[in-house]
Formats: structure tokens, sequence, C-alpha cells
């Protein structure tokens, strides 16, 4: 189930505000004490996110789906998709914002409000997570925790969105409590973002000047009706290592014809194969639909690039 975007926040009665985590989503699946994290295009990822794996096996339900994201906080305790790239930088956090089936019980046409009992019941057999739920949260980096239910920041929309302001995290989730659970896109989520930060598809790089090497900026796209068009390019947010380790991956997939149907007019350009897709935070989108002060926070692997499209706001 995917959240609608919507240009400014809200308040609705019967609704539920909370915190929209950087991370990678998960489907959590539970059977006796078998465990298997998939991403949403099925990427198994139970072996790079171990330690929750393990956590959720303790859990008491004998089957259990769970729907949630990973992600690692700063000292801050704020969500930070860049340091999912090193999983070396601190610890992964599963925070569980939905509950699809436990123990046997298909959940997903009851609504919103059940679902989350499930969820706090499921997780009441994690005694750390037990110790903070109902508690309002704070911003601290979780401590000797692994899995969390998803933290709701007020009951009022609008304030909820001024706690997500101060607490610089990079949105907030509005739900309907009274809502199933539908895969798709769905009107019954809607997102508010705090921070810009987006999926964009990679389809070339320019020259390297003065001290930098392998190449100087990312073109970057995102599909409308099936056409690819270019909204800029980034070329901050690199060190030498994922420079050496982007222009290796960008080998293969040199072409002479570019991928975009309105390509940039630069000369010295190397067209690319549109099939990585790189997380960028941005500060808007201009009025001819371009990135303005675009960084590159790092590639990512459960989205496919025919899945980055240009935004599209609800009403």
């Amino acid at each position: 189930m995917l959240a609608t975007l919507v240009r400014e926040p809200f308040h609705k009665p019967g609704w539920v505000y909370e915190e929209k985590y950087d991370g990678f989503r998960i489907l959590a699946y539970k059977e006796g004490s078998s465990v298997h994290l998939y991403s949403r295009n099925a990427i198994d990822r139970t072996d790079r996110f171990y330690d929750v794996a393990a956590a959720i096996s303790t859990l008491r339900p004998s089957t259990l789906l769970l729907d949630g994201e990973v992600s690692v906080f700063d000292r801050e305790g704020v969500s930070r998709f860049q340091l999912l790239q090193n999983l070396g930088t601190g610890k992964s956090v599963f925070a569980v914002f939905d509950c699809l089936y436990k123990d046997g019980q298909d959940l997903r046409h009851r609504p919103l409000s059940e679902r989350r009992v499930a969820l706090e019941e499921s997780l009441a057999a994690n005694k750390s997570a037990a110790k903070t739920r109902n508690k309002p949260p704070k911003n601290k980096e979780p401590e000797n925790r692994i899995i969390v239910p998803s933290s709701r920041l007020s009951s009022d929309g609008l304030e909820a969105y001024r706690l997500a302001i101060k607490r610089k995290f990079e949105g907030l989730v509005a739900k309907d409590l009274s809502s199933p659970y539908v895969e798709g896109r769905s009107s019954f989520w809607l997102k508010v973002k705090v921070h810009q930060e987006d999926e964009f598809v990679i389809g070339g790089f320019t020259e390297p000047s003065g001290s930098r090497s392998h190449f100087g900026a990312l073109l970057l796209g995102a599909y409308d009706r099936g056409k690819l068009h270019f909204v800029g390019k980034v070329g901050t947010g690199f060190n030498q290592e994922n420079l050496a380790m982007l222009f290796k991956k960008f080998r293969p997939l040199v072409r002479q014809q570019s991928p975009f149907v309105d390509p940039p007019r630069d000369r010295a350009v190397t067209f690319l194969s549109p099939k990585l897709v790189a997380q960028i935070s941005y500060q808007e989108w201009t009025t001819d639909k371009k990135l303005r002060q675009p960084i590159f926070l790092g590639l990512r692997d459960d989205k496919s690039p025919q899945e980055v499209r240009m935004p599209e706001f609800a009403a």
C-alpha cells in the first residue's frame, strides 16, 4: 500500500499522522521460527537485515506479515537513507506501521484501527518495543530496540506537521483509521513532505573537471506517460569511493542514443541505458520541471526505473 503525495498539511477527524521514515520498505513474513524479509520488488533482504529477522522470529504469533520501514537513525533520532548504504554506521531499526496477517487471519480488509491493535499485540512479545508503546515520540535515537511501532506525531494533522518540521523528519504520512489495506497507491494514505527527497533514473553523466575523477555530474530523469524526461544534473554528494563504484556500474550501460526525450545540450555527455535508480535530496522543483540544488544520497535497488515518475499531487 502506497501513500499519495499532497501539497499541503491538513487535519481530518478519524485520521492519524505518523513519522515518514527514510529507509527501505520491507514486508516481513514469519512462519513459526522462519522469517523472510522482502523489498517492494521482491528482493530478499533477510541476510542484509539479519538482526531484524532474528528479532521478528522471537515474536509470539505463529504466522505474521508485517509492513514497515528498515532505517538507520542519526544522533538526532532522524532516519537517514545515506546511513543504510553502510550498515557499519549504525543499527538497523524496523519501524512497523501495519499488520496484514496474524495467526492465520487475513487482516487486510479490517480497518487500520484494528490492524494497529494487532500490530501492537504482536510486538508486545518484544519487551523493548512494549516499553515504548503508546508513549509520545521523542527526538532521540532508538536505543536497544530493533522492532518498534511507527511513531504517531499528534492527533492534530497540522500540529503533526509542525512537529515533523521541528524534528527535521523527511515528512509525515496521514492515514484513514477506517481504511482497509489495499495494494498500490491509495488516497487512504497521504504523505506530506517537509524535506524533499525522491528517486530518479540515471540516464548519463558529464565529463569530470578539476580534481574530480570518473565523472562530473549525473543526468537525472523521471517518466511521464512512458517517456523519460530530463530533470537536471547532480554533482554533489559524492566521495571517491562512490565515484569509483558508480563508474564501474556505468560501463556496461553506455549507449550512443539519449534515453531522454528532451536531453540536455551539453556536449561532453555520456548516455546510459536507464537501469539505475538514485536517491536524491533537493530543495524544490523549478517552474520548468527541473530539480533545484540536488544532492546524491545513494543507489536504490528496491525500485525499478519504470516506477520513477514525475510527481503527481493529490488535490
